[in-house]
């Protein structure tokens, strides 16, 4: 009886033991499919199937030219300044330059100040452009909404924007991120579903119009995009990125300078950065210190722009701005077939910096669908040593291409198999994402799919910051926060 008892209490524990294992293993696995860990990857099944990817016909309504004579169109606003207390207001007038002059106050159609600008054009090759204004309104408030006022008589128009608030740790702020958008209605649908968000600004990651997708390069579809974005980019800030659709490097036409028709039309803050190019910069807004970079310009070690990117990692202060975010076009890490490994030398080169200075979040375009890694970093691989694959780096920002904004070139449908480690998530589909920052420590992150022209929320995650993260600082905040209320309650 003895050994047939101790035989049934065995059975109880083995079973125990197990039923204990899987447990843990379920929890681990729980635990590892965080956005900090190296697991649980997911390709999505989902398939596209309303709209072709054309370009919207030019005499659509999307793109209606405003009433009067030489009326402003094309208008756009980006921040104009390092800290968010100015913006550059741009706008474009056909058949004569006009004035330069912007109007603005707090009260609609009551404008107490203004401020003169400056007038450009350009041609390319058969195209000559309209007449592009650019003007810096600076010296404004934090919080604040202005109104605003371009062009004269019957043809003047009116817009406003909301200043950001105080740059501040724990400001909240939402941006929407859009990338490779284009005119077609893929990109309407991207664009309106945006709209709808409550985004404040856009943080735009490249390819803006597939103008060079035309014949000699057609700058009428430079002019038609800016109408198509106007109904946002008026409003509030889009912090523009170079991609590869705005090189234009056409020798067979006469044209060999880079970026010509970009860096005529979308102005940026570069000079406040103490950058050399207006196609690598920083601005500082909220909570939050973005960097742009380029990746169509030189960036290997010494190079201008990975001088500038050294001195700026090091201008951070995250005890003020806790979230570092960098933008740029091609991504560095992407387990689709197309522009496979393009971004490597450009990882190569700035990784461990963005390692050493804690990163955030890296969005990226370029490859036409979305896709989310976990934290990783194969910076440890040295051609002779060190591991060949990316690996869970607690320190590693996560990379998230954005490419999927609805352009005529389709969708990147083919994705590597097996998914890589590194990748959490992806799908060919078009969309764009939203990046809630609700203090120091927490963000909440959205991927919205175009589902068959409805935004459906797909992608969800919440991100805790790089530098709060530590436990220290985490602590000395708790304290901070304690003492902070233990005052409040007994003043």
């Amino acid at each position: 009886m003895i050994w047939l008892y101790q035989a049934k209490r065995a059975t109880i524990l083995a079973k125990s033991m197990e039923l204990q294992s899987l447990l843990f293993i379920s929890l681990s696995l729980i635990l590892l499919c965080s956005v900090d860990h190296v697991i649980c990857g997911r390709t999505s099944t989902f398939i596209r199937s309303e709209w072709p990817s054309t370009d919207i016909p030019l005499d659509n309504e999307v793109f209606a030219i405003p009433k009067g004579y030489n009326a402003p169109q094309q208008v756009h606003i980006t921040q104009g300044d390092y800290d968010g207390k100015a913006v550059i207001i741009s706008w474009v007038t056909v058949s004569e330059p006009g004035t330069s002059e912007v109007l603005y106050g707090k009260e609609e159609h009551k404008y107490e100040h203004s401020a003169q600008g400056k007038t450009t054009n350009y041609t390319f090759y058969n195209y000559k452009s309209g007449y592009i204004h650019h003007c810096l309104v600076d010296g404004l408030e934090y919080d604040t909404k202005y109104y605003y006022k371009i062009g004269k008589g019957d043809a003047a128009r009116e817009f406003w924007f909301q200043t950001p608030p105080t740059i501040d740790p724990d400001a909240p702020y939402i941006f929407g991120i859009i990338g490779d958008l284009g005119q077609t209605f893929n990109s309407l649908s991207t664009l309106e579903h945006y709209m709808q968000t409550g985004g404040q600004a856009v943080l735009f990651v490249g390819d803006l119009s597939y103008a060079d997708r035309y014949e000699f390069n057609d700058g009428i579809r430079w002019d038609s995009w800016g109408r198509f974005v106007e109904r946002s980019a008026a409003y509030q800030p889009w912090i523009w990125t170079a991609g590869n659709h705005e090189i234009e490097y056409r020798p067979d036409l006469g044209e060999t300078f880079n970026f010509k028709a970009y860096k005529h039309r979308y102005a940026t803050p570069y000079v406040a950065s103490k950058s050399s190019s207006p196609l690598w910069y920083a601005v500082r807004r909220a909570s939050v210190h973005i960097i742009v970079l380029s990746s169509y310009s030189p960036f290997v070690k010494y190079a201008p722009q990975w001088f500038w990117l050294l001195e700026e990692l090091k201008r951070v202060d995250r005890e003020k701005t806790p979230w570092l975010i960098v933008l740029m076009h091609t991504p560095l890490y992407n387990s689709n077939e197309a522009h496979y490994m393009e971004g490597e030398s450009m990882r190569a080169a700035f990784e461990s910096l963005f390692v050493h200075y804690k990163v955030d979040i890296v969005f990226s375009g370029h490859v036409h669908a979305y896709e989310r890694s976990y934290r990783i970093s194969n910076i440890n691989y040295n051609i002779t040593s060190g591991s060949r694959y990316p690996m869970p780096d607690k320190s590693a920002p996560v990379y998230i291409t954005v490419g999927d904004g609805g352009n005529q070139e389709g969708l990147a449908v083919r994705f590597s198999e097996p998914q890589p480690d590194y990748s959490a998530f992806r799908e060919a589909s078009y969309g764009h994402s939203t990046l809630e920052l609700k203090n120091r420590t927490h963000a909440l992150y959205r991927w919205n799919r175009n589902d068959d022209g409805k935004p459906v929320p797909t992608d969800h995650v919440v991100f805790h910051n790089q530098y709060w993260a530590s436990n220290t600082r985490r602590r000395r905040l708790k304290k901070h926060r304690r003492s902070q209320a233990s005052y409040i309650a007994t003043y």
